[in-house]
């Protein structure tokens, strides 16, 4: 690469294990919550169906699952730097990546902890109540026995990076069991008590993977009153009538090529003591508090109303609810729609905070076994993980995709170098050059590479960096980025192939440009050239990359040359056989009509190449043509994705559709949402994957359904389905072009939208056939009311500041 990222590497904010530093803890009482998010269910977690029902915390760098039976609740622990794998390249036979968890790698659980109240089975107990809280952040317990009110409450805390349960009761009962911590890893648990004025004892283990990288586990437990002690076989309680149960643990990863990836000075266990040390120096009250307020700064961002649900509906438990919105001729539900919506949101907040972004389980394993190795998948499925952040008011949760690409790619960038001109990969450059970096569809945290290689993965990759620059406008992120953008642009340089086609408007021969032999993700022939998945974003990362370097004033020469090139790009045409957009350079179809990815469509969505306003009708309509061939069935991010796609074609019932398609319950193994809410779908007769991608794409496809958005341009409403028709309103919507967007509605009609400029300067806002220009400074905002009488003529222009 013509700029090494190694001087940025200060700024980048992936943390090692850090170490622990104070926290601010915020005063009064803690703020109530409404009470209209929640996840409940009136029985646990059974541990057999972990992924399906146990409910998800987590802080950005540990996860848990909760089961939450209190004779016996696991929670089951993913630190998402638990990586297995190498630093060492393998190619096969056919000069792919070797995709084995011996070279490869893959995100494996840290361990499992197990706190057992004795007598508390559910035999014996009432009222039981299993709930997570979305607008709190926080999941809670609660009982009765021997009528005597018992509560558990868990939290994953990011200020005090830890985990952390406390058992609490009213009515003078008391609480005895046990505690057990277990490495996933043959690991040693060793149990210690703590001698003090309190009750306390603590448990711990340490090891090492092959590949080198260290990893700990600590649990502290203190209590109110009682005895806590420790043996061989774990941690003991006894008569407490609260208890207080910290956990902490990490590996020494750090996000430096220069290190191997591994921090030679960094012991974790002596890390995760310090820190459940501080935090269990502190009350639980100020504990809660201190999440609780952490967490809400980023989940108050957004208030999502679309509209009102019965008093039955609200009175089912979450799978009850479910499962009654799914049955046939059932009413509308659009405050569970909603409650998925920001449950979207708290799994954006929870997993990708400080720390690795999510990747296919984002930080919540059963085993350590996981399909496809719970890897980062760059042909649809990290870039659908984050195009919700920005859209969902919660834009610092984007970082973590951003530090990873930048602590990688001087990585992929040597990869690249040596190894993708390997005479035995089928997709290496004719030309004999290479330059730049790409990727393989998959990608590890050690910068390396599994399954095939995927050139035009970098250019996606660099889609969702330059889009997040457009929600922002924040021209120190861009300097980051820049080499990334430039990079990309260089491999692809030495990549494309001149042919000559002939010009269907004119008839004449003319020179193109063209993708060397490849693929169009994931079917059809491996070694077509011209492929339009990789013109399409070739198209789009060269005009990504000349207005960034025009906003930076930087390489106006080389900015000049991906001018040039950028003028010369095949770009696709409608097929006269089938009337779709053709996917391979030719009028035949060579793949799959109903194949789950959407690949030949990247340019109309997340792309912004080919748009209803201002593209030639026919290609528009081989667009809707191709997308109607593939389907409405298919896996949850492939629904998530032609949902999107039906918004931006302004036809709301078939993508409300796909919504309702990916909230249907999974069961017996079917593809749909399963009782934790987690997406869910079947592999085989007998076996099923969870993946994370569903569960953040289909809250961007309601969103997009809401709020369409380019530079320079809002569109209000452009699919909204009769579901949520009646009345609703959503507030904090980022907008691209630098604007965050408040909306309300009322019987199909805009009444009232409000543009805040987060440094944005100029946008036209846009609601059917009324539309006016906006000018604002950053920091300020104006509400607008639409003229829903106004014809697609009647241009209104001009809007005050406020």
């Amino acid at each position: 690469m013509t700029c090494t990222t190694a001087a940025l590497l200060p700024w980048l904010a992936l943390p090692r294990f850090a170490e622990a530093k104070p926290v601010s803890r915020p005063l009064g009482p803690m703020r109530r919550a409404l009470g209209k998010h929640v996840l409940w269910y009136d029985t646990p977690a059974a541990e057999a169906h972990v992924l399906r029902e146990a409910l998800p915390i987590g802080n950005g760098r540990l996860g848990a699952l909760v089961g939450g039976d209190p004779a016996s609740s696991f929670l089951y622990l993913t630190d998402a730097s638990m990586w297995l794998g190498k630093r060492d390249v393998v190619l096969g036979d056919d000069g792919q990546f070797d995709y084995t968890t011996e070279h490869f790698g893959s995100l494996v659980m840290l361990a499992k902890l197990r706190l057992s109240v004795h007598g508390h089975d559910m035999g014996h107990i009432t009222d039981y109540r299993r709930e997570l809280d979305l607008e709190q952040g926080y999941l809670r317990i609660s009982y009765r026995k021997d009528g005597v009110a018992y509560a558990w409450d868990v939290i994953a805390s990011h200020p005090d990076d830890m985990i952390a349960i406390h058992l609490s009761q009213g009515g003078g009962g008391a609480c005895s069991g046990s505690i057990a911590l277990q490495g996933m890893h043959g690991d040693t648990t060793e149990a210690t008590s703590v001698p003090g004025a309190s009750p306390a004892a603590t448990c711990h283990f340490q090891g090492t993977l092959e590949n080198g990288l260290r990893y700990a586990a600590h649990v502290v437990a203190t209590a109110g009153s009682g005895t806590v002690s420790a043996d061989a076989s774990g941690l003991h309680f006894a008569n407490c009538s609260t208890l207080s149960v910290m956990v902490c643990g990490g590996t020494n990863y750090t996000p430096e090529l220069a290190s191997n990836y591994m921090d030679a000075s960094l012991y974790p266990l002596k890390r995760a003591i310090q820190k459940t040390e501080a935090a269990a120096s502190q009350p639980w009250d100020a504990l809660l508090r201190t999440h609780v307020a952490d967490y809400r700064s980023l989940f108050d961002a957004m208030h999502v109303d679309l509209g009102a649900s019965t008093e039955a509906q609200r009175g089912m438990d979450t799978w009850t609810r479910l499962r009654a919105r799914a049955s046939a001729g059932a009413h509308a539900d659009p405050e569970l729609e909603a409650t998925y919506l920001q449950y979207g949101r708290y799994l954006t907040i929870a997993g990708s905070r400080g720390g690795l972004p999510t990747g296919l389980q984002g930080l919540w394993l059963d085993s350590n076994v996981s399909p496809w190795m719970a890897d980062y998948h760059n042909d649809i499925n990290i870039q659908m993980n984050y195009w919700l952040p920005d859209r969902a008011g919660l834009p610092s949760c984007f970082a973590p995709f951003t530090d990873y690409c930048l602590s990688q790619v001087d990585a992929w960038a040597t990869v690249t170098r040596q190894h993708f001109n390997d005479p035995r990969n089928s997709y290496r450059n004719s030309s004999g050059k290479v330059a730049g970096w790409t990727v393989g569809i998959s990608t590890n945290i050690y910068g390396g590479g599994g399954w095939r290689w995927h050139p035009a993965g970098n250019a996606w990759l660099c889609n969702n960096l330059w889009q997040h620059y457009q929600y922002t406008q924040d021209r120190a992120y861009l300097a980051r980025i820049y080499p990334l953008l430039k990079g990309a642009c260089e491999f692809w340089e030495a990549r494309l192939l001149t042919t000559r086609i002939k010009d269907p408007a004119t008839g004449e021969m003319r020179e193109v440009l063209i993708d060397d032999a490849d693929w169009s993700p994931e079917h059809g022939p491996t070694d077509a050239r011209g492929n339009t998945y990789s013109q399409e974003w070739v198209w789009d990362l060269f005009a990504n990359y000349r207005q960034a370097a025009a906003i930076l004033g930087k390489d106006a020469g080389y900015a000049t040359r991906i001018a040039q090139l950028h003028a010369r790009l095949y770009l696709p045409v409608v097929s006269p056989k089938t009337g779709w957009l053709e996917e391979w350079m030719t009028p035949d179809d060579l793949g799959e009509h109903e194949h789950r990815h959407l690949s030949p469509l990247v340019g109309f969505f997340p792309g912004d190449r080919i748009r209803t306003d201002t593209s030639p009708p026919a290609l528009i309509e081989g667009v809707k043509r191709l997308l109607e061939a593939r389907g409405t069935g298919g896996y949850g991010w492939a629904c998530a994705w032609r949902a999107m796609c039906w918004a931006r074609l302004g036809d709301a019932a078939k993508a409300y559709r796909l919504i309702l398609t990916n909230l249907s319950p999974s069961e017996h193994l079917t593809n749909g949402t399963a009782k934790n809410l987690f997406d869910m779908y079947q592999l085989d007769a007998t076996s099923e994957a969870f993946q994370i991608d569903a569960n953040f794409g289909t809250p961007t496809a309601m969103l997009e359904m809401l709020m369409s958005s380019r530079p320079g341009e809002i569109v209000l409403l452009p699919a909204l389905p009769d579901a949520w028709a009646a009345s609703g309103s959503v507030t904090g919507m980022g907008a691209r072009g630098g604007f965050r967007v408040d909306l309300a509605w009322k019987q199909g009609k805009v009444t009232s939208v409000t543009v805040h400029s987060v440094g944005g300067k100029q946008t036209r806002v846009r609601f059917g056939g009324w539309a006016t220009d906006v000018s604002l400074r950053r920091g300020d905002a104006v509400t607008l009311t639409p003229d829903t009488t106004a014809s697609p003529h009647d241009r209104r222009s001009a809007a005050q500041r406020g």
